[in-house]
Order: C-alpha cells, then structure tokens, then sequence
C-alpha cells in the first residue's frame, strides 16, 4: 500500500515538472512575443519624431513659406 502511494506521489512529480517546462517555455514565448511587438511599434514611432520634422521642413522650403 504504502509502495504504492510512493509511486503515485513520484509519477505526479513527473508530470508536475513537465507542466512546469511547459509553462517556462510559454511563458518566454510570451514574454519575447511582447518584446517584438513593442519594438515593432515604438522603434517606428521613435522614427517618426526625426522624420516628420525632416518632410514638413522640406515641404514648407519647396512651397517657400
């Protein structure tokens, strides 16, 4: 009986420290998700502080206001 229960508590360490892999690994799939998505939006709009006053100084120069 006792043997048994042994084996029982073993297989569910088993199988908690598989849950436990599998949620690390979602969870730093996540995590670098975010990051991407992040630098896909700031790395852009950051771009676009520079750019913006580069075309309106050009577009003003050309129409000679």
């Amino acid at each position: 009986m006792e043997q048994e229960i042994l084996q029982k508590l073993q297989a569910q360490d088993q199988k908690l420290e598989m849950i436990y892999q599998s949620t690390e690994k979602t969870r730093k799939y996540f995590l670098w998700t975010l990051i991407g998505t992040l630098a896909m939006v700031i790395l852009p709009l950051i771009g676009l502080l520079f750019a913006i006053p580069f075309f309106l100084n050009t577009l003003f120069a050309s129409l000679g206001i």
